[in-house]
């Protein structure tokens, strides 16, 4: 890895919103050579953005990976690890999980889960920090924000399928008396999981059903798509041996989202049940994983009447 730098200019400079980045190199005026200053970097902005698709190398730094924001708060670290709540929890910083410490161009994390790392900091532009782990030649890129300019409803609606993954099953509360009679009005949970791509689960049990008893019919394939509309994604269900269904997907709020069902056009409510708070406690030790994202696009014009 090439020699870098890290700069002190980084402080009081505007924001950047590209994912692409190119590395800045100041005089040595500018270079950062004490821990103070490494720390006064790091909490030059409220919050900073993990943006994962930016990663480079092949090994991780679980807690980063985990992590849609990390914020350094005078020696207390704090992640955003789910999407409900994001702007909310932590006074939109998310849940303390761990502690760090600077040296001259390096932080050094004490996690609550994954334990000690020593990561070196660099400055990547006037908002972007490196944060590099020589054990496994690893960079991730952070964006730096302040809360009252950083968009969560964006980071929120650009992760609907981690959303749909943080509640342990999806009860219906809802069955619009308009629309065409389908099988769907049967399934009254459903569940969703990162495997294979996007996997699901149905089942036609009544509603209050406890979690553990819920006897899961159906399974296949979910995708999430995005569409010209910036308000609008949609979600597909493909049924092992059955054939698809095919929604829009509209957020109510942070435990509550509504399918419209197009063929039907009958409209379904669904309520979250079981949250998981990744990385609150050890029986939610390994917690989800982010991975690089590329939604696919649907070209499709609204059908739903609001």
């Amino acid at each position: 890895m090439g020699t870098k730098k890290l700069l002190f200019a980084l402080l009081g400079i505007g924001l950047l919103a590209s994912s692409c980045y190119t590395e800045v190199l100041l005089d040595d005026d500018f270079i950062v050579d004490s821990a103070i200053n490494t720390d006064q970097v790091l909490q030059s902005y409220d919050l900073w953005y993990v943006d994962i698709n930016a990663t480079t190398g092949n090994g991780e730094v679980p807690f980063l990976q985990r992590a849609f924001t990390v914020s350094f708060d005078n020696g207390i670290l704090l992640a955003n690890n789910n999407i409900v709540g994001i702007g909310k929890t932590g006074n939109g910083l998310g849940i303390d999980v761990g502690s760090y410490a600077t040296l001259p161009g390096t932080v050094e994390i004490d996690h609550d889960i994954d334990g000690l790392w020593l990561l070196d900091v660099f400055a990547i532009n006037a908002n972007t920090l490196e944060l590099y782990d020589p054990r496994s030649d690893t960079s991730y890129f952070l964006r730096g924000y302040q809360r009252h300019n950083f968009d969560y409803d964006l980071v929120f609606y650009d992760n609907l399928d981690y959303f749909l993954q943080e509640y342990r099953a999806w009860e219906k509360i809802f069955t619009s008396e308009v629309g065409a009679v389908n099988e769907f009005d049967n399934e009254n949970y459903l569940r969703f999981f990162p495997d294979n791509g996007g996997y699901f689960q149905s089942s036609v049990d009544a509603m209050g059903t406890p979690i553990p008893n819920l006897v899961w019919d159906y399974e296949g394939d979910y995708q999430i798509y995005n569409t010209d509309d910036e308000t609008l994604k949609t979600l597909t269900l493909d049924y092992d041996f059955l054939g698809n269904d095919y929604f829009e997907l509209y957020v109510i709020d942070d435990s509550t989202i509504e399918l419209y069902h197009v063929a039907s056009e009958t409209v379904y409510e669904f309520r979250g049940r079981g949250f998981t708070q990744y990385l609150k406690s050890n029986e939610n030790k390994m917690g989800k994983k982010r991975t690089r994202t590329d939604n696919k696009k649907m070209n499709v014009i609204r059908k739903r009447k609001m």
